[in-house]
């Protein structure tokens, strides 16, 4: 059976889903183990989160990873993408970095556990908590998988829960860049955003305090996408940033109006910001969506984007 030690790494697990002839049936589900509690087991699978009581399991064990990226360039994903959604307040424990933004996003309000804390991991946790309690917040750590499997069997073992999966996928620059559609109105790019641009994002994001403006802004190579309509409206918005030694391209914040979408903007607008990426010397994208949002993720597929690692973002318990 598994334990703990197997959250963050792949397995196969063998369930009952019926009986024929006095015969217990079987199936089998292959994917990473994202939660372990007392009665059921999280998989992230090809076809989506999988949850199965453990009263139904059969059989489980941990089995051979996929090909999983070198656990060098995970870390160095991760940190470009921690300068392309900089924190205002942060701060280090040994190679983790503890990361405040008036609780604005989960990301910026996150300890990103990459690296050696530089002191045992109970206390290190005990440190993130006494970090973020002091200001007020809800201590949060994010752990990118399967690196951070022993972080997260620690915080499992404390009774921190997971906020859905979130999929760190990429994609090659030169692969997204393409001719702009002559059928869709042209992408505008922009030093700074609009107010109609933080407007649309508001929609998204609730409403955008000054650490998230300043957040927002605060990449030297940024631009901020926008689609309109030939009145002025807008129909789409989107965000890209430039960052890390190997210059990678964050892309972000992709939203279609309502009444505009399954048009085609959405990828339409990645491009053009691949493009602008391009001329700054980016080679590789990234984006990161939850997988549960499945249209967005459908999106990205077509692009060209697959998963590169998972993370999770823990929650201390209330």
């Amino acid at each position: 059976m598994l334990r703990r030690q197997d959250v963050g790494h792949r397995v196969v697990v063998r369930r009952i889903v019926g009986v024929s002839q006095n015969r217990p049936l079987f199936t089998d589900a292959l994917g990473e183990l994202v939660e372990l509690t007392e009665t059921d087991l999280t998989l992230a699978t090809a076809k989506g989160t999988l949850r199965v009581p453990l009263r139904e399991v059969h059989r489980a064990k941990r089995v051979p990873a996929a090909r999983r990226p070198p656990a060098a360039e995970v870390v160095a994903l991760e940190l470009a993408a921690n300068e392309a959604w900089p924190a205002p307040v942060q701060a280090r424990l040994g190679g983790w970095i503890l990361r405040a933004a008036e609780n604005w996003t989960g990301r910026a309000n996150a300890a990103l556990a990459v690296g050696d804390p530089d002191r045992t991991l109970e206390a290190a946790i005990d440190a993130v908590e006494r970090w973020y309690s002091a200001r007020g917040q809800r201590p949060m750590i994010n752990t990118p998988m399967p690196l951070a499997a022993p972080v997260n069997a620690a915080l499992d073992a404390r009774g921190w829960t997971a906020r859905p999966l979130t999929l760190v996928q990429t994609a090659a620059v030169q692969s997204l860049v393409g001719d702009p559609r002559r059928d869709l109105p042209p992408v505008e790019l922009a030093d700074t955003p609009a107010d109609a641009w933080y407007a649309m994002v508001a929609e998204h994001k609730g409403t955008l305090p000054a650490v998230a403006r300043q957040l927002l802004t605060g990449v030297p190579d940024v631009v901020f996408a926008s689609v309109r309509d030939e009145a002025g409206d807008l129909l789409a918005v989107g965000r890209g940033a430039v960052t890390g030694p190997d210059r990678w391209l964050g892309v972000s914040l992709v939203q279609t109006a309502p009444a505009a979408r399954r048009r085609g903007l959405g990828g339409h607008l990645v491009r053009a910001v691949a493009g602008w990426a391009a001329q700054r010397g980016a080679a590789r994208a990234y984006l990161q969506v939850e997988e549960r949002n499945t249209g967005a993720a459908a999106l990205y597929q077509m692009l060209g984007f697959r998963t590169h690692h998972t993370y999770l973002t823990r929650e201390a318990p209330d």
